[in-house]
């Protein structure tokens, strides 16, 4: 789960990009929007067809971190923000701490209505383990890039998959849950 430390550094780290010009708040242009969600699925589906054909594994992770990436930047963008072109990936993940994981936790009590009680933290830890997933991926595909071997790399390209799914389509509620 996140820590108050994460959490706090990430605020931080946030103020800092506003006012450097790496996350610039911005009305949300639905042709870049577009782009973003086309990227993220067919990120998606790249991942998926490589694992499903026993392809490259590293691919596979790399595939299913972008989705993630791409998702991430289309919701920050649907909320007013965009990231831009200097280290766009730390950007992405402090501003998904700070802008989206409470939206999320949001929309996932929404989607738990009916056990209200145990909602609210179900909720809560299901959002910051959401939204850690991108940072965990991000992280690992640094590392399978350069130094791991073949056949660790399965099991590691199964769970970037099932975790850029679970991403992608809680991210695609948040875009749907801002449009209306």
């Amino acid at each position: 789960m996140l820590n108050e430390k994460r959490i706090q550094e990430a605020q931080s780290n946030v103020k800092g990009y506003l006012d450097e010009g790496l996350l610039i708040k911005r009305l949300s242009q639905e042709r870049v929007l577009k782009i973003f969600l086309d990227n993220a699925n067919e990120s998606l589906e790249t991942a998926d067809f490589l694992f499903n054909n026993n392809k490259s594994k590293l691919w596979v992770i790399v595939c299913s971190y972008y989705s993630m990436f791409y998702i991430s930047n289309a919701v920050l963008l649907k909320i007013g923000y965009k990231v831009g072109d200097k280290i766009p990936h730390k950007v992405t993940n402090d501003a998904l701490i700070v802008f989206v994981k409470d939206k999320l936790k949001s929309s996932l009590l929404e989607s738990y209505e009916e056990i209200k009680e145990d909602a609210l933290l179900i909720a809560k830890n299901k959002a910051e383990s959401i939204i850690e997933n991108f940072e965990f991926e991000r992280k690992k595909r640094g590392i399978i890039q350069y130094q791991t071997e073949e056949s660790e790399k399965v099991s590691k390209a199964d769970t970037s998959l099932k975790r850029a799914k679970e991403f992608i389509a809680e991210m695609e509620k948040l875009i749907r849950d801002f449009g209306s």
